[in-house]
């Protein structure tokens, strides 16, 4: 543990330079949309400590995965599950030995009109909002929760399909469905009306959220330093508050 903290030390020395060595220090990162608030958090502290620039670009991990293979300038990737950046590391789009598992993230749904989202879900309700599971990996895990409670087919015909965990988020809380799966960070940080359902995690494959550095970038000493600090004490203290985990 000592060793790690003084390599987690040296790592962010490396990070921060005087202003006039500064040029071109800006990282760019592409954040999962269930991960964007603790991110810009988590950013804040590491402009703070370090004096470098973190700019944030945010969607469902399906699309930066698919722009960051198209030659989209991110320097390091924040994904909703762990199979892009596997992906991108085995097609040599990701830095070699840069990934590691950030956070685990908790599926819960969601209605602002019922104390008992989970009894509406297997009752009467008009529309039940998920993110697309072809491009998104909480609904990749909302999907298997309807399967392992025998709800797929049941409910298919009244899904409404967010792009991502943000839009899926909105069409729960402007009353476009009667109830969502959204991620539990969406409802930790304000307050709530209605029911929550925190879903078992044994209904689902664990939501394993993985961060890889981006093979192409020009800053790898700046990439490795973010992702060192998201490994610091500061940021799994931001990620407890968010409703996240560590492995």
């Amino acid at each position: 543990m000592r060793l790690a903290k003084i390599f987690y030390l040296l790592i962010l020395l490396l990070a921060i330079q005087p202003p006039s060595a500064r040029a071109g220090d800006e990282l760019l990162v592409a954040v999962a949309s269930n991960f964007i608030a603790p991110m810009r958090e988590i950013a804040a502290a590491f402009e703070q400590q370090t004096g470098h620039k973190v700019t944030l670009a945010s969607g469902s991990s399906g699309k930066l995965y698919a722009q960051i293979r198209h030659g989209a300038p991110f320097d390091v990737f924040l994904s909703a599950d762990d199979v892009k950046p596997k992906a991108l590391e085995a097609g040599g789009y990701a830095l070699p030995g840069s990934r590691f598992t950030y956070a685990l993230g908790g599926l819960v749904l969601w209605s602002p009109d019922s104390d008992d989202p989970k009894g509406l879900l297997q009752g009467d309700f008009a529309r039940l909002a998920l993110a697309n599971p072809r491009v998104a990996p909480y609904g990749q895990a909302a999907q298997s929760t309807l399967a392992s409670l025998g709800l797929l087919e049941r409910t298919r015909d009244r899904w409404v399909q967010g792009e991502n965990i943000a839009q899926t988020y909105q069409f729960v809380a402007s009353g476009n469905a009667d109830l969502g799966f959204v991620a539990l960070s969406q409802l930790t940080s304000q307050s709530q009306r209605g029911g929550i359902w925190q879903v078992p995690p044994e209904l689902h494959a664990p939501i394993r959220q993985d961060a890889v550095a981006i093979m192409r970038s020009a800053k790898p000493k700046l990439s490795s330093a973010l992702l060192c600090f998201l490994k610091s004490d500061s940021t799994a203290e931001i990620l407890s508050r968010y409703g996240y985990s560590r492995p």
